[in-house]
C-alpha cells in the first residue's frame, strides 16, 4: 500500500506563487505515475498533471492539463519520494483542493494519465486560495 501526504498549500495573492509537495510512503517502488488534480466548489476534479517512468531510475513522461499552458512545473525527486508541484503566475481561477494520486502503472497516453479512476491511492488534499 502506498500512503500520499500533500503539503504547501495557502493563500496566495494573483501572481504569486506556491510549491505542493506530495510525500510518499509504504511500497513505493511500485508507484510508476503521480499525479496532480484538483477540485474546485461545486465543480468536478480535473487533471493537473502527471509524471511517468518506467523504472525507479528512469526518466519521467510529464503531461499537463491544457490550462496549466506552462505556469505550473511537476519535479519529481527520487531521493526523497516526492512529487512536487510548482504553482507559478497563480490566478483566482486556480483556487481549489489540490490532490496527489499514484498508480502502479506506467503510462505513454495523457489521456489515460488525466482519468482520476486509473489512479489507486490519494493524499486528502491540500487548500490553495487566490483571492480575486
Amino acid at each position: 500500500q502506498v500512503q500520499l501526504a500533500e503539503s504547501g498549500g495557502g493563500l496566495v495573492q494573483a501572481g504569486g506563487s506556491l510549491r505542493l509537495s506530495c510525500a510518499a510512503s509504504g511500497r513505493t517502488s511500485s508507484s510508476r505515475t503521480m499525479a496532480w488534480f484538483r477540485q474546485a466548489p461545486g465543480k468536478e476534479r480535473e487533471f493537473v498533471g502527471a509524471m511517468s517512468w518506467s523504472g525507479t531510475l528512469s526518466p519521467s513522461r510529464t503531461y499537463y492539463a491544457d490550462f496549466v499552458k506552462g505556469r505550473f512545473t511537476l519535479v519529481r525527486d527520487i531521493s526523497k519520494k516526492t512529487a512536487d508541484l510548482q504553482l507559478n503566475r497563480l490566478k483566482p481561477e486556480d483556487t481549489a483542493v489540490y490532490y496527489c494520486a499514484a498508480t502502479d502503472q506506467a503510462t505513454y497516453d495523457i489521456s489515460e494519465a488525466g482519468r482520476a479512476r486509473w489512479y489507486a491511492h490519494w493524499g486528502q488534499g491540500t487548500q490553495v486560495t487566490v483571492p480575486s
